[in-house]
């Protein structure tokens, strides 16, 4: 069965990363390190709002009940990497590499640390 809600193709990541990137140094109100602080501690906002989304999804909170969805936490979890990798780009404009090279390391880093 096939998902008719949106039949556009994917969005490249990397081209899309630096896209926004682009978009967001076009309208950035802080300079410099204090501007590379504030995205990289956007971060924080966006982890935040998934512990929201699977307080919501579970019904944790009593006084509210159930406010989200797993899909909420699924996109929520989708703003976060992509809030990270916009960071990484605003750290160096090699981000993809950086970000390839890292993969790479963890992917092939055991699980369990040797005796």
């Amino acid at each position: 069965m096939t998902d008719d809600r949106d039949s556009t193709p994917p969005a490249p990541l990397w081209p899309t990363i630096d896209a926004l990137w682009s978009r967001l140094e076009a309208t950035r109100v802080h300079a410099g390190e204090e501007g590379v602080l504030l995205r990289i501690l956007k971060l924080s906002e966006e982890v935040g709002e998934v512990a929201e989304a699977v307080i919501g999804a579970t019904g944790q909170n009593p006084r509210k009940g159930t406010t989200h969805t797993w899909d909420d936490v699924r996109s929520e979890l989708c703003d976060v990497a992509i809030t990270a990798l916009v960071a990484l780009r605003t750290l160096t404009p090699e981000a993809e590499q950086v970000f390839q090279t890292h993969l790479k390391r963890v992917h092939t880093r055991p699980l369990h640390p040797t005796e």
